[in-house]
């Protein structure tokens, strides 16, 4: 049951929502504005975490602690573990950078822009009723919800993190590769130099 209210009669959930969504955003604009890797996998960790608490004011604690198992736990630590196995340079280097910050920007804040103007829109002239909220947060209902409505969405996710695996199993093993190359190439150049002072 929805119904309009005055945008003047905030309650503590709504404020501390704005705190949290808040900090949430902030995390988020310095994982991809600080140029160490390792500096910006911790600051998503914080976002990641936001998130489970806006999730959780919102009264929907089971995604909040799917969000803190799944992204902040598994996305994170793979993440990591993918930094550390790809050998990436961590601090600041010139190799990764792409020259698009301009056209990043404008996607950026035209998402912003979209996303802003939806969820004021949603919450200038639409409040749920928290005890109904609290009905539909609930395991049951969100397992029902997926398995019935959101299965493709669900798997196409599945497909992703999978494909996304992959990628970093095979940019670990290139790497290895490209070791291997150099330490033969290393021990011919040594074997030669043997021979030239033999």
């Amino acid at each position: 049951m929805t119904t309009t209210r005055a945008l003047s009669s905030t309650t503590g959930v709504e404020i501390t929502f704005v705190l949290v969504g808040l900090l949430t955003f902030g995390a988020a604009i310095l994982t991809v504005t600080v140029r160490n890797l390792v500096h910006a996998a911790l600051w998503l960790v914080v976002s990641l975490g936001g998130l489970a608490g806006c999730y959780l004011l919102l009264a929907a604690e089971f995604v909040a602690w799917v969000q803190v198992l799944i992204y902040v736990g598994a996305v994170a630590v793979l993440l990591l573990f993918g930094l550390m196995l790809t050998r990436a340079p961590i601090g600041r280097t010139t190799e990764l950078d792409s020259g698009n910050r301009w056209a990043a920007a404008v996607v950026g804040l035209a998402t912003a822009g979209v996303l802003v103007s939806v969820i004021g829109d949603a919450v200038r002239t639409t409040w749920f009723d928290p005890r109904q909220a609290v009905v539909n947060g609930t395991a049951k209902a969100v397992g029902s919800s997926l398995f019935r409505y959101w299965v493709l969405p669900f798997e196409l996710l599945s497909v992703l993190l999978l494909a996304a695996l992959v990628g970093a199993i095979v940019l670990s093993r290139r790497d290895v590769s490209d070791d291997a190359q150099t330490l033969a190439e290393a021990q011919t150049l040594a074997e030669a130099q043997t021979e030239a002072e033999a």
